[in-house]
């Protein structure tokens, strides 16, 4: 089978791998983890994931392999990080419900 590059990667051709590549961008990281893509932008705007260097805001963002194998078998992390993204839809939604009332008020 021809190699295939890391930006074309499927989810199944990363979890098949031998040897992770060192660095995974946020799909890559989010299939490791086992959470959607958007939440690993939620998750590192709440401080539970830290990417690698000092990327702008706007810039793509890549995750050390070896941190995110570590965190994928920490139960306790695990347990935090999904806490964390129910709590931020949860509260998306509270806000957008009441948002939709208020204007149904006006």
């Amino acid at each position: 089978m021809p190699p295939v590059s890391n930006k074309n990667m499927t989810k199944e051709d990363l979890l098949n791998l031998v040897r992770l590549p060192a660095r995974l961008n946020a799909n890559q990281a989010s299939t490791i983890l086992g959470f959607n893509e958007t939440d690993i932008q939620i998750l590192q705007r709440l401080q539970l994931l830290k990417p690698l260097g000092t990327p702008a805001p706007n810039a793509p963002k890549y995750y050390a392999a070896r941190e995110m194998v570590i965190l994928s078998n920490d139960q306790e992390w695990l347990n935090r990080a999904t806490r964390a993204i129910s709590n931020h839809w949860q509260k998306k939604n509270r806000d957008r419900k009441r948002q939709t009332h208020a204007a149904r008020q006006n």
